[in-house]
Formats: structure tokens, C-alpha cells, sequence
């Protein structure tokens, strides 16, 4: 038998995925209290900024987008500066993600508040901006809502660059959390189990996907929310690939697993729709072509890539 690990693809699967190009320098090992204030007096630093779920974007001439401001462009635009969170070291410095501070309504006529979802669809960034997006916006959500102690309810403070908040009332530490959700695609025979959330664009369907809950592997997670959503029960669960998603701090755990049964009971309240669907089938949804005009997630998710994988394998 042939050890998995040397038989695995050079790139792996989760680098084809939205939000997974970061290629920063974390420097986790190295920082200190004042590694952001060093970043911050560093003359190469660029600055994201991010407000309400949505990034500011300034227009670079070419019908383009640039996600990098100075240090004195935030300053002039009143970026909450002391709520900012350094995500570590670029090719080209350090890059420091903050809070923006002026209403969309504000913003001067080449500048663009954008929401993160959309710049991702759209693709108006590149793969490894928008990597660095999805770390600094989980880390500016984690810090907004962790400024009060869980023991204590005393205020916290940011510690390390805002990779840790200290309550000095109790001396309890506080870490950034990444939730774990895993997403699945049922397969049997020719064809794979898709269904279809309320609040989906028209036609879409998706693979099915739940929060993987304390105590349980990602298999076990895998065969409960199938089970819990479909009615339908798996046997074998592998695991493909995954997705950084900043919505607001999850890490989306891509699966594929085997079907034991066809008849489908699904859950009208996590669900409007759910059914089998034919390779050939979901090969016209992937290509735009369904007769009924039926089609999956966006290219950059992870839905998209297990099905499309699925589809073509």
C-alpha cells in the first residue's frame, strides 16, 4: 500500500479556493507587545481597512482596485488606529489591517467601501489580498467582540498585535478562535446530493454544511449534519480541501462522503430543497447551461470547487 502523503497532488486542492492565498509572514513565534507599534513606524507599512463587513478600495486608474492605503492616507481618512491588528510581514512590509472610520456615504469619489463577499466574487482583488482580507477581518471581528472578559465581564485589552486580550481585573487570556464548519458533498453512484437554503440566489444549489460541534471529529460532524439535513446516512467520509471564511471567523472543512441510502427526507427548516443530482446533470449547472436554470455557488467557494471536482473526476 502506498502511503497517502506521497501520493498527494504538489498543490494541494485548498490552494484553488477564495480567501486561501495568503502568502504573509505571520511571524506568530516573534511577536511582542510592541510589534505593532514597530510595524506602525516601519515607512513600507500598508494598511487595509475594513468597516461593517466591507473593505475600502481605492481606484488605480486602470478600471482596477488597490486594497493598500499609507499612513497618511488612514490618518486623513480618521482610521481607528488604536484598534488596529498587524498581520505580519509582506514582501513589501508590513501590512496592518484597521478599522475604517468614514460612512461609504463619505468616502471621496475613487474610493469604494465593498462588501468582502462581493470583492471575492467579483474578483477584484488579487488571490493574495484577498488571503490577507480574510485574516484581518476575522481578526478585527474576534477583537470586537471579545473586548469584555468571558469570566469576569471586565473590559480586556489587546495584547501582541491583536493575537491575545488580557482582562487585567482577572488575569484571564483570550485567543483568536477559528470555528470550525465542515461541508460536505454526498456522493452515490452518478450522482451527487445538493440542496437548496432560503436565502440562496434563484436556482442555486450547494453542498450541505454545518457547524462542527465540540467533541466531534469532522466525520462524525460530516455523517450527523447529512443525516440531520437529507435523511441520508454515510458510510465513508474523506476528506479534500479548505476555505479561510471570514464571516465572521470559520474555517470551512471540505468532505466528500458516501451515501448509503437514495430516499431523501430533508429538513424544511434548514432547507427549501433537496435532491440527487446527475454528473451530467451538474455539469450543465457548472457550465451555465441547466434548462431550468439551475446553478451552484460561485467559483471561489469551496462548494463550488467539491462539486466541480466531483463532476469532473
Amino acid at each position: 500500500m502506498t502511503f497517502p502523503l506521497y501520493v498527494a497532488p504538489e498543490r494541494e486542492p485548498s490552494q484553488f479556493v477564495g480567501f486561501a492565498g495568503n502568502r504573509i509572514d505571520r511571524q506568530s513565534e516573534n511577536r511582542t507587545d510592541d510589534s505593532l507599534q514597530v510595524a506602525l513606524e516601519d515607512p513600507r507599512v500598508r494598511f487595509i481597512q475594513s468597516r461593517g463587513g466591507r473593505i475600502y478600495l481605492k481606484l488605480d486608474g486602470e478600471g482596477g482596485f488597490d486594497a493598500y492605503f499609507s499612513r497618511a492616507e488612514v490618518t486623513a481618512m480618521r482610521a481607528r488606529l488604536e484598534r488596529a491588528v498587524l498581520l505580519g510581514m509582506s514582501d513589501l512590509g508590513p501590512v496592518v489591517i484597521v478599522p475604517g472610520a468614514m460612512d461609504p456615504e463619505e468616502l471621496p469619489a475613487d474610493i469604494k467601501a465593498i462588501e468582502h463577499r462581493s470583492v471575492y466574487v467579483q474578483g477584484l482583488v488579487s488571490a493574495e489580498t484577498l488571503g490577507e482580507l480574510a485574516q484581518g477581518a476575522a481578526l478585527l471581528s474576534w477583537n470586537h467582540n471579545h473586548r469584555f472578559c468571558g469570566r469576569c465581564g471586565s473590559e480586556t485589552r489587546m495584547r501582541i498585535g491583536g493575537y491575545k486580550r488580557s482582562c487585567d481585573a482577572c488575569g484571564a487570556e483570550h485567543f483568536p478562535r477559528t470555528d470550525p464548519v465542515a461541508i460536505m458533498l454526498a456522493v452515490k453512484g452518478d450522482a451527487c446530493l445538493l440542496g437548496r437554503s432560503p436565502h440562496f440566489g434563484p436556482g442555486m444549489y450547494s453542498s450541505l454544511a454545518g457547524f462542527i460541534e465540540p467533541g466531534e471529529t469532522i466525520e462524525a460532524a460530516v455523517r450527523r449534519e447529512v443525516l440531520e439535513e437529507s435523511g441520508i446516512r454515510l458510510g465513508r467520509v474523506s476528506y479534500h480541501a479548505s476555505q479561510p471564511w471570514p464571516f465572521p471567523y470559520s474555517l470551512m472543512i471540505g468532505c466528500f462522503g458516501e451515501a448509503l441510502n437514495e430516499d431523501i427526507a430533508f429538513d424544511a427548516r434548514e432547507l427549501e430543497d433537496c435532491r440527487w443530482f446527475t454528473r451530467d446533470e451538474v455539469r450543465l449547472m457548472l457550465a451555465g447551461r441547466h434548462p431550468d436554470g439551475l446553478n451552484v455557488p460561485p467559483p471561489g467557494a469551496i462548494a463550488a470547487h467539491l462539486i466541480r471536482f466531483w463532476a469532473e473526476h
